[in-house]
């Protein structure tokens, strides 16, 4: 990540920035990780318990719905114990998840321990971005709050990895013994080390300066304004005192509007929904069976899973480049269109397929073609929307309600994830095709929503939102 000192700007300020919002992006790494390291436990899980596909789909998708709960919690939380107390709560419920989930006594149990999980993931979807947008200077924003995205990314592909380390260790079996524990519940622990990292990197980067001028602690944010911005601090805190309209803490009632709701939190709500609609975490449901359609041995699976993480690094790099040059609106404009292409040749593709639940044979051009267009959507997407939503939700709300706006718009990412994962079975047991030209319906309206309804950020403090 290129982040070139502007002219009249102070090398030192950026430094201590960059350092303080990759602290506070761990809390993204461990959403990544806790989301993907149970994908390679579920069949020892299964096996272990003695339970059916169900049952253990219900295990795991428990987890989403206590990220909706954990985003939803998030913003009034932040708002009454601060930034910095929130990454504190999340990081303890990371730990006591991992350590619960690897010694579960029944399925039960451990569906319990994934929902805790799952609150921690959504709070910490929550409140990175909400604290990296309140530290970063307006010109480098986009970039330090890519750092979130990467850093899901990042942990995705980590928890492959030791996964996959893990299970060579055991001899090939995630359900084979590892000393004192079964090799799956390795995997689940292991997600408290960097948990108990966050836990202490938290603990020593500065409270958010706006959190601290909502609560009258003048004193201590002129201390932070003075480290990570030039200029004045008392110019600073004037400017956040003025924006938020006094001390006064915010109220969730701030967020009403003539139509329920104001107008910038229905746009922040609908790009949080469509960043999920367009399909993103089932495109590749299929991924064993277009690679075996192309002549690969679908039980490499290491080899499946690491291609779209890697796939998803580059995007994200691309987002990250791009994000503060050409604009947040440009971005999603050219992935809005992408996906749109990608889907629709996709859903074309598997039109000539002959679908059996979760096995899908393809002649080897149209394997080919739905393989490319699968992957062309996944770097469309990291390239634009899966970068861009978290920075957009941590800057576009006024400072009076960004807490619980962006709270609500993360609660509802979480939400239409948990809808697309639950329907894709029976949509695709309906007509698969269909599915994804569904999901590319949703990504062209993903392009009409930016286009029309969506107000670049580039380059303004989070002072002037709203006006």
């Amino acid at each position: 990540m290129s982040l070139t000192q502007p002219r009249g700007g102070s090398t030192d300020h950026l430094g201590h920035v960059v350092m303080i919002a990759g602290a506070a992006a761990l809390g993204g790494f461990l959403f990544g990780y806790d989301t993907s390291v149970i994908n390679g436990a579920v069949q020892s899980i299964q096996a272990e318990f003695q339970v059916g596909a169900a049952i253990t789909g219900v295990t795991v998708a428990a987890a989403l719905l206590g990220s909706a709960v954990g985003a939803g919690i998030a913003g009034g939380l932040a708002n009454r114990i601060g930034r910095i107390r929130v990454m504190q709560t999340a990081a303890l419920l990371f730990i006591a998840s991992a350590i619960g989930s690897a010694m579960p006594f029944t399925i039960w149990d451990l569906a319990i321990w994934r929902v805790v999980g799952g609150i921690a993931v959504g709070i910490a979807s929550m409140i990175g971005p909400a604290y990296i947008a309140e530290v970063a200077p307006a010109a480098y924003r986009g970039r330090l709050g890519s750092l979130q995205q990467l850093a899901i990314v990042l942990g995705i592909a980590i928890s492959q990895l030791v996964n996959y380390a893990l299970a060579a260790s055991a001899g090939g079996s995630a359900s084979a013994q590892l000393g004192p524990l079964d090799t799956w519940q390795w995997m689940l622990a292991v997600e408290a080390v960097p948990a108990l990292i966050y836990l202490v990197v938290s603990s020593v980067i500065p409270e958010s300066p706006r959190y601290l001028v909502a609560t009258g602690k003048i004193d201590r944010a002129r201390s932070v304004i003075a480290k990570i911005e030039t200029g004045d601090p008392d110019d600073k805190i004037t400017e956040i005192r003025d924006a938020l309209g006094g001390e006064r803490k915010p109220r969730l009632s701030d967020l009403r509007g003539r139509l329920g709701l104001l107008p910038v939190v229905w746009v922040g709500m609908a790009i949080a929904a469509l960043q999920q609609f367009v399909g993103i975490n089932v495109i590749f449901y299929y991924s064993a069976s277009l690679w075996q359609s192309v002549g690969v041995n679908a039980s490499n699976s290491l080899l499946l899973s690491l291609f779209t993480s890697i796939v998803n690094i580059i995007g994200t790099f691309i987002a990250i480049a791009l994000v503060d040059k050409v604009g947040r609106k440009p971005l999603l404009i050219v992935g809005s269109t992408g996906m749109t292409i990608a889907l629709a040749i996709t859903g074309w593709s598997f039109s000539h397929a002959n679908v059996v639940g979760e096995n899908a044979q393809l002649p080897f051009q149209w394997g080919v073609a739905a393989l490319l267009s699968a992957s062309a959507f996944v770097l469309f997407f990291a390239g634009s929307w899966g970068v861009v939503m978290w920075v957009l939700l941590g800057e576009m709300f006024p400072p009076r309600i960004r807490a619980a706006a962006l709270a609500l718009g993360t609660a509802t990412n979480w939400i239409a994830n948990w809808l697309v994962t639950v329907s894709f079975p029976v949509m695709r047991d309906w007509n698969l095709p269909a599915t994804y030209y569904i999901y590319a319906g949703f990504a062209f309206l993903s392009l009409v929503l930016v286009m029309r309804y969506l107000k670049e950020t580039k380059g303004r403090s989070l002072e002037e939102m709203g006006t």
